[in-house]
């Protein structure tokens, strides 16, 4: 038999939650956040050789990212708990995990229109004439902006999503029940 959805609270996902009150848990969800399963299994098969270790124009665009996710997760979980301390929202393990996504593909938009806007520079720069500095901006916004922006905000999401899982299963619990107040001694009615 099917089970009949009585309230918003029986949809999956829709379980009020709240802080773990454990010291290390929000460090451990960052932690976890961080290690994007796709991202660490290339390390394994395709690992990095060389000076592509070393930050710089020849780095590991892996490691990019990772530096990138140790900056982002525990921002994301800073955030996400001054948002609840001031709204009590996102009160749901998938209103923590949707805020991570949008804020994952805003994050990766943004990132590639700012790498965008630096290799504009670096080719007007070293261009020799008006011309060619044009051709150059021309050729990047064509390259990054119309094939890399989606790609940076598709890695930028499903990251998000992994991180958002390991947030809202890792740093938050489900909140105990409300208690109804049935005689109507819970009231406060001295103004």
């Amino acid at each position: 038999m099917i089970p009949t959805f009585e309230k918003p609270e029986d949809l999956p996902g829709q379980t009020r939650v709240m802080w773990r009150r454990t010291p290390g848990a929000q460090v451990l969800a960052s932690i976890a956040a961080v290690c994007w399963p796709p991202l660490i299994a290339t390390f394994f098969i395709w690992p990095p050789s060389g000076p592509h270790w070393i930050p710089g124009r020849e780095m590991d665009w892996r490691l990019l990212v990772l530096f990138i996710g140790l900056i982002a997760a525990p921002t994301g979980l800073w955030l996400l708990g001054r948002e609840r301390d001031r709204t009590g929202r996102p009160a749901s393990r998938l209103g923590v995990i949707w805020r991570f996504m949008l804020y994952g593909g805003l994050l990766g938009a943004a990132l590639a229109v700012i790498f965008a806007l630096i290799q504009i520079l670096i080719g007007a720069i070293s261009s020799g004439s008006v011309m060619q500095a044009l051709g150059s901006t021309e050729t990047i916004l064509l390259i990054y902006g119309v094939g890399g922006l989606p790609v940076s905000i598709l890695v930028g999401v499903s990251y998000a999503l992994w991180a958002g899982l390991c947030a809202a299963f890792l740093a938050f619990q489900p909140a105990p029940d409300k208690v109804r107040d049935r005689l109507g001694l819970m009231r406060d009615d001295n103004p």
